[in-house]
């Protein structure tokens, strides 16, 4: 049987073409006419495997796919973080005081919150590769567009559209993970893409550098920028479903495909709006706790050159030097913090005291931007921040796994969503109020009160969600 006819094949009752949809198999009626389902689904599959094995081949084929995710990452962060690289330069050029600095970043959160809900349901509908060709060419748009900024106003704007778009990256490199992953390889499939954002903070700041002191600010913004159109020759050249790919193999394809099929097949068809899920206190421990917790990510994220320049007397060049090295730490912390509980719960703990562990853990270390505050010298302040960005990658990725500790999988992405809502909320805050601190006083109060916000919110994580372990949904 050849690909054409097997894209034809369909239950003779629900008239459901199998090449077009996965779900087809799961509207059949239940007896025989399942069971024919399931055969003609099979047969699909042979022939599927039959057609896939002709010409050039390339062998592991979704670790180069979700290399090209790491890549939009790395190239995301870097269009990101370039305006807090050149914060010093650029609102000295411009004129802006912190107050209007913070603004700006503002404007950017408020965009990236909103577009993280629409980008999702942007992919599902246009599917991933269109998804991911709409998203980077809007951010690279908009980061080349920071270059023609005369102030306040363009910058804010530029700023808000590349939240728009930047946001497109996650809900797309997640669903790309699962359609070339199977279940178990997800999360480390997961945790690829996701070092992009820690590797990228490490390149961007003497990348940066080195580009605004060899061409300007303006032509760093166009140069960065134009990344993510490189990126897009490497995506459409290289991209397609799983399905579809012309290089994937036999054996690999058969893999991807019987990991996803369990997957299918036990998760609950129906779904939980945000009105269901706001009912149970673990979903609104996870909001609140992330809601005062992100901040502190946020904070040295969109600051951190700043305040090296301000209050510890930084030259650019400088910056360029060692701006990056808290976010090795970063990195370490988000390849660590993942395996210490994994660990835990393998030598015989309890998922509870596992989570329970390493979050508090982490939370104690957060504080150390206290004493980074008053730190009389630079690099020890510097080193204190690492140790900050460490803690808080160690426990942002243990809360990211509470809604799946928590909930089914028909819950999870909408718990997780909520989770990220509350994260942006509070960042917008914070982050807004930093530029009026930081005018009317100094970094000090800025720093210590990002000091207390992670106990604070793992102390409300913990006395909301109580014991962690699988919530028993009601129904609506």
């Amino acid at each position: 049987m050849d690909a054409g006819s097997a894209g034809i094949l369909a239950c003779l009752t629900c008239q459901r073409n199998y090449s077009a949809t996965k779900a087809g198999k799961d509207a059949c009626a239940p007896g025989v006419h399942r069971s024919i389902c399931v055969m003609l689904d099979a047969k699909r599959t042979e022939a599927s495997t039959t057609a896939i094995d002709v010409g050039f081949k390339l062998r592991g084929l979704r670790w180069w796919i979700v290399g090209l995710i790491f890549l939009a990452t790395l190239i995301n962060y870097i269009d990101r973080l370039t305006i807090s690289v050149l914060a010093p330069v650029i609102t000295q050029d411009l004129g802006l005081t912190n107050t209007a600095f913070g603004g700006i970043v503002t404007w950017f959160l408020l965009a990236y919150t909103i577009s993280q809900g629409l980008s999702g349901k942007l992919y599902d509908r246009v599917g991933t590769k269109r998804g991911f060709v709409y998203s980077i060419v809007l951010w690279s748009l908009a980061a080349m567009a920071h270059a023609f900024a005369r102030g306040l106003a363009s910058l804010s704007i530029f700023r808000f559209i590349l939240g728009l778009g930047e946001a497109g990256n996650w809900p797309g490199a997640a669903k790309t993970v699962a359609e070339w992953f199977p279940i178990r390889e997800r999360a480390f499939g997961m945790a690829i893409f996701n070092s992009g954002a820690a590797i990228g903070s490490v390149l961007a700041p003497p990348l940066i550098v080195w580009l605004s002191l060899t061409y300007g600010w303006q032509t760093t913004f166009i140069v960065t920028g134009s990344f993510g159109f490189a990126w897009l020759l490497l995506w459409l050249f290289f991209y397609e479903t799983p399905d579809r790919h012309r290089w994937l193999g036999a054996e690999e394809h058969q893999l991807i495909r019987q990991g996803q099929r369990t997957e299918v097949t036990t998760e609950p068809a129906a779904s939980l709006g945000w009105r269901e899920l706001l009912r149970y206190r673990q979903v609104w421990a996870i909001v609140l706790a992330r809601f005062l917790t992100d901040p502190v990510w946020w904070l040295y994220i969109s600051w951190l050159p700043k305040y090296l320049a301000d209050a510890r007397g930084f030259s650019l060049v400088k910056i360029g030097l060692f701006a990056w090295v808290p976010y090795v730490a970063a990195d370490a912390g988000s390849l660590s913090g993942g395996w210490l509980s994994g660990a835990l719960i393998t030598r015989g703990w309890s998922v509870d005291r596992a989570r329970k562990f390493v979050i508090v853990l982490a939370a104690l270390l957060m504080p150390a931007g206290i004493f980074a505050a008053f730190a009389k010298d630079a690099m020890v302040a510097l080193a204190l921040i690492g140790v900050v960005l460490f803690g808080f990658q160690v426990w942002i990725n243990n809360v990211q796994t509470l809604p799946s500790d928590f909930f089914p999988d028909k819950a999870v992405g909408s718990v997780a969503g909520l989770g990220g809502t509350g994260a942006g909320i509070g960042s917008m805050i914070f982050i807004f109020s930093t530029g009026w601190v930081v005018d009317h006083f100094s970094y000090v109060p800025v720093l210590v009160v990002a000091g207390v916000l992670a106990p604070l919110g793992t102390v409300v994580l913990f006395a909301l969600s109580g014991r962690i372990e699988r919530v028993a949904l009601k129904p609506a």
